[in-house]
């Protein structure tokens, strides 16, 4: 059954199912992100993927899509594979009491750092400074923390429908790493091309400021 935003000001794309595993085969997408799943999450938030331009509709749903492939291998992991990096920074006044190296990246678009599972605990109402791992365990909360950020903790949404370009979602997402190199990094190129992809296969163009270099 198709998906729709509800909002009296705005029409909204469908994202079918048949979409979902387009983008996602379930061959090789793991069984733990469901499209139900992240119907569920984004009922939280009515205005995502959601604009007076149908066209925008579709490019910010190729623009989250793009980031969330390149983020998990095309849905296959759910957490960092290398877990043994620092995401502690106590420097805002936020602790790491789960451990320093707790906050790795997990769920659709890798939420990473304690400050983030700080803020997206308060959002939800949990405690996910405490136990981060709970964003790993199920599934609607997963969509729901990359859902969050892409919405109210980064400027990923007002990237896509204020027309900044793809590019500024992946200074948002990546950008230390991925962005101003001097040229695409591979990683940067790979969510280029998968929005390209993904707005081709949605019927809009992908629009000016793809890239990050």
């Amino acid at each position: 059954m198709p998906f729709r935003i509800i909002s009296v000001l705005y029409t909204s794309i469908s994202l079918t199912v048949s979409v979902f595993r387009k983008f996602f085969p379930s061959n090789i997408a793991n069984p733990f992100y469901t499209y139900n799943d992240f119907i569920a999450a984004t009922k939280y938030y009515p205005t995502f993927e959601s604009s007076r331009s149908l066209d925008v509709q579709k490019r910010e749903l190729a623009a989250y899509f793009a980031n969330v492939k390149q983020e998990t291998g095309t849905l296959q992991y759910i957490r960092e594979i290398n877990r043994n990096n620092v995401y502690c920074d106590t420097s805002r006044g936020i602790p790491c009491p789960a451990g320093t190296k707790a906050y790795y990246g997990r769920g659709p678009l890798q939420l990473t750092w304690n400050y983030n599972y700080d803020a997206a605990g308060k959002a939800f109402n949990m405690n996910l400074i405490q136990n981060p791992d709970q964003v790993a365990q199920n599934g609607v909360l997963s969509w729901r923390s990359s859902v969050w950020f892409w919405m109210q903790n980064s400027n990923c949404h007002t990237a896509i429908t204020q027309n900044q370009g793809f590019g500024a979602t992946i200074r948002a997402i990546n950008g230390g790493q991925e962005c101003g190199k001097g040229s695409e990094t591979q990683p940067a190129q790979n969510r280029i091309n998968y929005y390209k992809d993904f707005c081709s296969q949605l019927g809009v163009s992908p629009g000016g400021n793809l890239g990050c270099a």
